[in-house]
């Protein structure tokens, strides 16, 4: 499971993991969980909000609900003071097998994620990633993590996933939102050098269908690919001074935007990073590229629920301070607001107790907040995704900032202080300083 954790947290892929090795070579690892059956939980509904929050976190690995009981309150705490969105796999990231031989299912981990999420006020969010070994050519009973995650099902199990997807659903009657598989794992082609989208999309027609046919209120989206960029100029007919847009995710979304069953939204997710491993023209500016891309969505979609179901803004070794950090994400989300993303999803790199753990949600010592969890909190508050965005200006280039009616928020984006007229007031920032403030009848 140690591998499983650093395969899993490691962000946007890397082509080469992607379905490089033979069928015949996946064995199966570990002898899989299986564990007596037991009825499906009482999960409380959701609560009734008049606005779709937009923000919210994907559980990974380690998170609340197997941390020590103060931990797990105090967690409760900050992730349902502003009720907001959350997520999680059906396996892996933090997550067992379920359904490790056809038609033997082990839920029990999947139920205690599900049961913290209800009690901490969320609107849930499954993901149907990843598969049961003996779907993808491994052995019934067995479960190789060091595969799972860079594996999609063999097209005659494509049914099957369906079928769990179903039996999932049965599950969690509270849960009407789904994303249908992560990153296209499993469905690069390194023979032809481009996305399997064809495999997806037929994938992904299956499992549409079999959630529609539980209920029809399910909300379903796609086609979750991950978007890549190059500071290179090569052929792609969306670039800019954040990079060029690999062509081959474009395609592969066209080519799901075409074929596909239905969709109740449209699914990416990326780095603000190029290939290169750098943000360009800089860590703030390179941000563009999330509503670079937002935009190209919409447009291709005829206007549908735009999903990033993850994002990723700093380089490997940035050396970056927490402080810069959180203001990188506001930047991030900033994006977001203004380009009308429907829904952003916040990776969480929770780590056990005694690891670092930059840019997580609460301290896995004491489960003190950290603030990147102040940050969602505000926008899922002020930026909900009915939100009316108004026109405020800011005399410094350096300070980033965006409002509504009610409220705004701004960053300084310097590595020093900074005074600057906002909103028509001065204010004099600190290096990296989010700041929010009142605005009209607030």
């Amino acid at each position: 499971m140690g591998i499983l954790a650093v395969v899993l947290v490691a962000g946007i892929m890397v082509y080469s993991n992607m379905r490089s090795g033979p069928r015949d070579s996946y064995t199966g690892g570990e002898v899989a969980q299986v564990q007596p059956s037991e009825p499906p939980p009482s999960l409380s509904p959701p609560p009734s909000l008049e606005e779709w929050p937009r923000w919210g976190v994907t559980h990974t690995q380690y998170s609340a609900d197997n941390a020590p009981p103060e931990i797990t309150e105090q967690a409760k705490g900050l992730l349902g003071r502003v009720p907001m969105l959350q997520n999680q796999h059906i396996m892996g990231w933090g997550v067992n097998n379920p359904e490790p031989s056809p038609g033997q299912y082990n839920l029990r981990d999947l139920n205690r994620r599900m049961k913290f999420m209800s009690s901490s006020r969320a609107i849930p969010i499954i993901t149907l990633c990843c598969a049961p070994d003996w779907m993808k050519g491994g052995q019934a009973g067995r479960t190789d993590w060091t595969k799972n995650p860079t594996v999609a099902p063999n097209r005659e199990h494509f049914d099957d996933f369906a079928k769990l997807a179903a039996k999932i659903a049965k599950q969690y009657p509270t849960v009407k939102y789904y994303m249908v598989w992560n990153e296209f794992k499993g469905f690069w082609d390194p023979s032809t050098n481009r996305w399997d989208a064809e495999g997806y999309t037929e994938m992904y027609n299956k499992v549409y269908d079999a959630l529609k046919k539980v209920n029809e209120d399910i909300q379903v989206g796609g086609p979750y690919v991950p978007v890549e960029s190059t500071a290179r100029r090569t052929a792609s007919e969306l670039s800019g001074p954040y990079g060029t847009i690999d062509q081959r995710a474009l395609d592969a979304i066209e080519y799901w935007i075409e074929h596909k069953k239905g969709a109740d939204f449209i699914v990416v997710d990326g780095a603000s990073m190029t290939n290169e491993k750098d943000n360009v023209p800089d860590d703030f500016a390179a941000q563009a590229k999330l509503s670079a891309l937002t935009a190209w969505l919409r447009k291709k979609s005829n206007d549908m629920p735009v999903w990033w179901a993850e994002w990723y803004n700093e380089p490997t070794n940035s050396g970056w301070s927490e402080a810069k950090r959180t203001a990188v994400q506001a930047a991030s989300l900033m994006e977001f607001a203004k380009s009308g993303v429907t829904t952003a999803l916040y990776w969480n790199p929770q780590q056990k107790d005694g690891q670092e753990c930059k840019g997580c949600l609460w301290s896995p010592h004491d489960g003190r907040e950290l603030p990147m969890a102040g940050l969602l909190s505000g926008f899922t508050k002020w930026f909900p995704a009915g939100v009316q965005l108004e026109h405020v200006t800011s005399s410094d280039k350096q300070v980033l900032v965006i409002g509504q009616e009610r409220q705004l928020v701004m960053v300084n984006t310097a590595d020093k202080d900074v005074t600057a007229t906002v909103d028509g007031k001065q204010v004099t920032l600190k290096p990296y300083e989010i700041r929010w403030a009142g605005r009209g009848g607030a």
